[in-house]
């Protein structure tokens, strides 16, 4: 869904090509339902029982609060595009709220958030490989290199040919199956635990008030798809029904993401890896799809991730039109991705960062600030204006209490 970023960034006085739109994302309420949880279905999914051990069951009250927070926030970006019919884009949102200052604030923490969710599925294929072949490595240049650094080495080589395509249209569709392997995930993870003997006996931890920061911040990750929801909206032929669509998404997930959570706590308890994919008993051939899953599902996306930021360097006027450097910019963000997964090899610790400082600004910060900006209305004390201000300052605290923490962590991890 991420690639959808791509085309948007740059006419904000031109009306919507409203004819193409249908044809790529699809028109009919359930299939714009079916991107919203495709958009919604990520990596969080395996990070979410981890973020329950460090908060403990009482924090899953907090995972439908925050659910019901950005689905809230979702409701204000489709209010800003009613009041604009020019809008297509969260970027266009910016623009008209603030200006210029507004789209490229927001396309900066967008473009940010992407590249960290790519160095992110790097670290993901690292573990999790290493997982199924734990004494692979080599010497280079005298250079022991370790078998994770290896597989995030390996998958790299992988992926880059990917990241040349400028038509995605065929990764995209492929990319269509992650609402499917979120479901087949869930599914293999109770097998495991159902069927083949781990049980559901741990997980005795009411409430981690330490933990609860990390928590917090990794709930948060989970319903980072604001950038995307304006996209969905414009492509519906009856923009009305996009609010029944964010239910739909919202209840969905939460429900995928807390079944997942229970299974994983109840199964490992404290004891949780950073993906629940590194708990599971490897030789089991249910856990070995649950791995093979999460691992074919980031060599899909990283492409699809990427390509916006490729595609706004490559847009810059001494570029544009040229295969050479659209070949060597993709080729540069792959290299440097690499480089932040070998230097920061901690995935639920940079998913924290992500969820503390991109998701809460992109996804609940920045919604309030553009809807109070355009609808003079809401700006009148009452409810609703109560309401957001609430929002804001619950995501302020979240973010700096949460992003704190977060690096400190890394920063730790790293001097260690």
């Amino acid at each position: 869904m991420d690639c959808l970023k791509v085309e948007k960034m740059e006419s904000q006085n031109q009306h919507p090509p409203q004819p193409q739109e249908p044809s790529k994302l699809g028109t009919t309420f359930s299939r714009t339902c079916f991107n919203g949880l495709n958009t919604l279905s990520g990596v969080g999914i395996l990070s979410i029982p981890f973020a329950l051990s460090e908060g403990g069951w009482l924090s899953l009250i907090l995972l439908f609060l925050l659910a019901l927070l950005c689905w809230y926030t979702g409701l204000l970006l489709q209010r800003c595009m009613d009041a604009n019919l020019h809008i297509r884009t969260y970027p266009d949102i910016g623009d008209v709220a603030f200006g210029l200052k507004g789209r490229i604030t927001i396309s900066i923490f967008m473009y940010l958030e992407l590249y960290l969710v790519a160095v992110e599925f790097l670290i993901l294929e690292g573990d999790n490989l290493n997982q199924l072949f734990p004494n692979m490595g080599f010497n280079m240049a005298g250079i022991k290199v370790g078998g994770r650094q290896c597989f995030v080495l390996l998958t790299a080589v992988v992926i880059l040919p990917t990241t040349w395509l400028k038509n995605l249209g065929l990764l995209a569709y492929v990319s269509a199956g992650g609402v499917l392997a979120s479901a087949v995930l869930v599914a293999c993870v109770f097998w495991v635990g159902a069927v083949d003997g781990v049980g559901f006996h741990e997980g005795d931890v009411l409430l981690n008030m330490r933990g609860l920061p990390t928590c917090i911040s990794l709930y948060l990750f989970c319903y980072c798809g604001h950038a995307v929801f304006p996209t969905l909206c414009n492509s519906m032929k009856d923009r009305s029904q996009f609010s029944k669509v964010l239910l739909v998404c919202f209840i969905t997930s939460t429900i995928t993401y807390g079944s997942m959570a229970v299974l994983g706590y109840l199964m490992f308890g404290q004891y949780l890896n950073s993906q629940v994919t590194l708990n599971l008993p490897i030789r089991k051939i249910s856990s070995r799809i649950a791995i093979y899953i999460t691992i074919i599902n980031p060599l899909t996306k990283y492409a699809i991730v990427i390509t916006p930021i490729a595609a706004a360097i490559e847009e810059a006027r001494p570029f544009r039109n040229s295969r050479v450097i659209s070949i060597l910019v993709r080729t540069l963000i792959v290299i440097s991705t690499v480089l932040v997964a070998l230097m920061v090899p901690f995935f639920s610790y940079v998913m924290a960062f992500v969820g503390a400082f991109l998701s809460v600004t992109v996804s609940v910060l920045l919604p309030c600030l553009f809807y109070l900006k355009i609808n003079v209305a809401a700006r009148r004390f009452g409810l609703e204006l109560v309401t957001i201000i609430g929002i804001m300052v619950i995501g302020s605290l979240v973010g700096v209490v949460g992003t704190y923490t977060s690096l400190k962590e890394i920063v730790n991890r790293i001097l260690n």
